[in-house]
């Protein structure tokens, strides 16, 4: 069985309804845009296309629900791929990857650690944008620019990592018996 990529199918699956819409929404504004006497004319000059679309036009309300109908069926196609594609990434790209981040904590963050700092390298500009522009608002709005909550060796949160000279902050190493305390801090 060969097996079909999610992305891709689902940017595929977008494009072809939004392209059946754009021509379902395309034909009723020509059809209907139309002048009687040049579609008369078309049809007079032996071409079959005119005569059956004039034929069609002969009862206007049906052609429009019928393009109404191809239309909206298109609409809710978006929406359920949409759905779909939303629900995907939800679970495969936020809930299972989270979980997993969860129970393998430590070996995870130290594997990622430096491809994570060259994405924040190559996304530096962006990344700094965002910063700035987040903190303002959060000060802005009277809430607190750091974010970031670690908790200390007693299992109290505590600003940000105090590190003594040269040594690990003490903080990213948590206390006999505080290692639930870690693992929720980094949740909150």
């Amino acid at each position: 069985m060969v097996a079909i990529p999610l992305v891709p199918l689902g940017i595929v699956s977008v494009v072809v309804l939004v392209c059946l819409s754009a021509f379902f929404s395309s034909s009723e504004t020509a059809i209907f845009s139309l002048p009687v006497e040049q579609l008369a004319e078309q049809a007079t000059s032996g071409d079959g296309r005119a005569t059956q679309l004039a034929a069609m036009r002969e009862d206007p309300h049906r052609l429009l629900v019928t393009l109404l109908v191809e239309s909206f069926s298109t609409g809710v196609a978006v929406v359920l791929a949409t759905v779909v594609a939303s629900a995907t990434v939800l679970v495969f790209g936020e809930i299972v990857p989270k979980s997993y981040g969860l129970g393998n904590a430590l070996e995870w963050a130290l594997r990622i650690t430096r491809p994570l700092r060259l994405v924040e390298l190559v996304l530096f500009p962006l990344v700094a944008v965002f910063d700035v522009a987040t903190r303002r608002l959060s000060a802005a709005i009277g809430g607190e620019g750091a974010i970031e909550k670690y908790v200390d060796d007693d299992g109290l949160y505590v600003r940000r990592p105090q590190a003594s000279s040269g040594s690990v902050p003490s903080s990213v190493v948590p206390a006999r018996g505080n290692e639930s305390n870690s693992a929720s801090a980094s949740l909150s």
